[in-house]
């Protein structure tokens, strides 16, 4: 079975997924005046370098003048000279990205309500009705050109993505781009700022300011973390436990400011889990004193779901060569990459694509200028199964003969 044909190149039908009006609408408001290269053609060049992961400047200037005529075709957009794309990318006014990826993300859930509520969220616990967010973080290493702003390390700069993700949809509902000198616990007030009563948040303990968990729990807000190293308290009350849960206690902090800072009640867990495939203990900390204790390692366990977006952005999306050193420029290509991730995730629901994200990057990659439909085209590849995962044989160097007993043969 062979995609239909279409008279629009793939390049277009994605961008045609912005709404017309919005980019220059967001231009206007953040002041960016432009003469020959429009915020379109800047928007749709961005696009292209997430989409064909261009490894530098001259890559994606050359690609879009090779493709100049099919590219004009996409709402009048033109190629850049190099130093154009640029100077565009250092002067023009990042908020502009970050504005136009939440417009487009509204636009995307308004045509479709149930964008995000597929069967590759299964893993979330079902049970839990309300919103359940994750809070985390991922570093964006620099090159030392960003060292000016970005210091990370003494010869090392950095910026750092935080992000809120909602755990059913696997879509940012909140996000911050600045340099990665701050601690994650200095962010997260901001970070929570949106969460309503009776949701949930989640993070892991690097968020820990007992100062803002009282807060969150004032405003009515449930949330699981887990328990630091060095937390001191009281135990109030023992809890029945079974199964993989070790114990459950309501305790007391007593810590010189840590009681000061969270005087009510807390619950601690602590339960065997599987992490990487091997049993661990841990123990998590959560202000809900009435859920399972099993219900409180789920959350936590879901919160896998934001490392796993994360990989996907970083792994499949430019973001280890940019294409400018300094904040402006990183904000941009950062901002356009989360652009591009819910472009095709949108693409990918809409046609029922079963497969993983890594492989609809890879597809369109290399159908960029193609005249294919491009819903027709995922229906059409989506048909092909995964390649069988390769079960490699345990490593048995401690059980001598081992191998030949269990296989009926040695391997050498």
């Amino acid at each position: 079975m062979k995609p239909n044909k279409s008279n629009l190149s793939t390049l277009k039908q994605i961008c045609q997924l912005i709404p017309p009006h919005i980019v220059n609408k967001l231009a206007k408001k953040h002041g960016i005046k432009t003469r020959k290269f429009s915020s379109w053609s800047h928007v749709v060049s961005l696009l292209y370098t997430q989409l064909s992961h261009a490894l530098s400047l001259n890559d994606v200037c050359d690609g879009l003048h090779y493709h100049s005529s099919a590219l004009f075709q996409i709402r009048g957009a033109t190629a850049p000279k190099r130093n154009t794309f640029s100077n565009a990318n250092r002067t023009r006014n990042a908020a502009m990205a970050e504005d136009l990826f939440w417009e487009v993300l509204k636009s995307l859930q308004s045509q479709l309500p149930s964008f995000g509520l597929d069967k590759q969220n299964s893993n979330f616990p079902q049970r839990f009705k309300r919103a359940v967010y994750a809070v985390d973080s991922t570093t964006i290493q620099l090159v030392a050109h960003c060292l000016n702003w970005a210091k990370h390390r003494r010869r090392k700069a950095a910026a750092k993505c935080h992000m809120q993700l909602n755990l059913q949809t696997f879509l940012p509902s909140y996000a911050i781009v600045k340099e990665a000198n701050t601690h994650d616990s200095t962010e997260a007030k901001e970070m929570c700022a949106t969460i309503k009563d009776g949701e949930i948040v989640v993070f892991d303990k690097a968020y820990v300011d007992f100062k803002h968990l009282y807060h969150l729990d004032t405003r009515g807000v449930n949330w699981v973390t887990r328990s630091k190293d060095n937390m001191t308290y009281d135990i109030i009350e023992e809890r029945s436990s079974k199964g993989n849960v070790i114990s459950d206690q309501l305790i007391k902090l007593n810590g010189v400011s840590t009681e000061k800072h969270y005087p009510k009640v807390l619950r601690l867990i602590t339960a065997n889990v599987e992490v990487d495939g091997k049993m661990k203990t841990l123990k998590f900390l959560s202000n809900n004193l009435q859920w399972a204790p099993s219900s409180i390692a789920s959350i936590y366990q879901s919160r896998w779901g934001i490392e796993v977006f994360f990989k996907q952005l970083k792994q499949n999306l430019k973001l280890a060569d940019f294409l400018g050193h300094n904040k402006n420029a990183i904000q941009w290509q950062v901002w356009t990459a989360l652009l591009t991730y819910v472009l095709l995730r949108f693409l990918a629901f809409r046609s029922q694509w079963p497969h993983s994200f890594s492989r609809i990057t890879t597809l369109v990659r290399g159908v960029l200028w193609s005249y294919f439909d491009l819903s027709s085209l995922l229906k059409t590849c989506g048909t092909a199964s995964d390649p069988p995962k390769i079960k490699a044989v345990p490593d048995q160097a401690y059980l001598p003969n081992f191998d030949k007993a269990f296989y009926g043969t040695a391997y050498v």
